[in-house]
């Protein structure tokens, strides 16, 4: 199994000041847990990008904080963005006992393939993307795998409950809820634009002016009066 491990400052600056770390390359977090302090720590984003990229938020990463003797234990909890720019702000690191069960959101992957999907006849509608877990740290799966390959018909589907984990894992999510289904494709209805008739006999679209043969387009500029035709009598 791979260890997953990243190392941490102690961080000193908050709030607006934060703008200085990012610029910086350094990526912001709290480390917090059932049995600790939270404690504001600071990261090199481009070492955090590694180790997420691999580890995600069901594996365990061993964070050593800059003073400390031992490696913390821990879960990717919330990664937070910029909405606009998708710059990573902060991130929040939940420390874990190896020993004690904790729940986790474990992502849905669809696999295989289904016939009438290929020839266009269905659609596939993925309702559930994530489904909570609860396990040791070390045993959350990176992810919970649903095989399509056997939809033959429309309403084909899948539910929580045919979902195939350890022994060791137990799914919280109601077994009841359907993470995948076949239906029909929706046809598109073309409407055509109502038809309105216009001043002498001009038919236009609604919502767009009447356009009278002969008669030339005049702009809002053109339309000021002549300052000597325009005098109060």
């Amino acid at each position: 199994m791979t260890k997953y491990n990243l190392e941490a400052q102690k961080r000193e600056l908050f709030g607006k000041k934060l703008k200085k770390l990012r610029r910086q390359g350094i990526l912001p977090a709290n480390l917090f847990g059932k049995t600790t302090d939270s404690t504001a720590i600071q990261l090199k984003l481009r070492d955090f990008e590694r180790v997420y990229k691999e580890a995600g938020e069901t594996s365990v990463v061993y964070v050593k904080v800059e003073g400390e003797e031992k490696d913390r234990p821990v879960l990717i909890s919330n990664l937070h963005f910029d909405p606009i720019t998708d710059l990573k702000l902060h991130v929040d690191l939940h420390q874990v006992n190896l020993k004690e069960k904790v729940t986790a959101n474990v992502p849905v992957e669809i696999v295989g393939e289904a016939e009438l999907i290929k020839t266009g006849e269905a659609v596939l509608n993925q309702s559930i993307n994530e489904i909570e877990v609860e396990a040791l740290p070390t045993d959350i799966p990176d992810s919970i795998t649903f095989d399509i390959s056997g939809f033959k018909e429309i309403g084909d589907h899948l539910n929580v409950s045919d979902a195939k984990v350890p022994s060791a894992v137990e799914i919280t999510t109601d077994l009841d809820l359907v993470v995948v289904s076949l239906s029909e494709p929706q046809k598109e209805e073309v409407i055509a634009p109502p038809v309105v008739e216009g001043e002498e006999g001009a038919q236009t679209t609604e919502g767009e002016p009447a356009k009278v043969e002969g008669e030339e387009a005049i702009t809002g500029a053109e339309k000021t009066p002549d300052s000597e035709t325009s005098k109060a009598e």
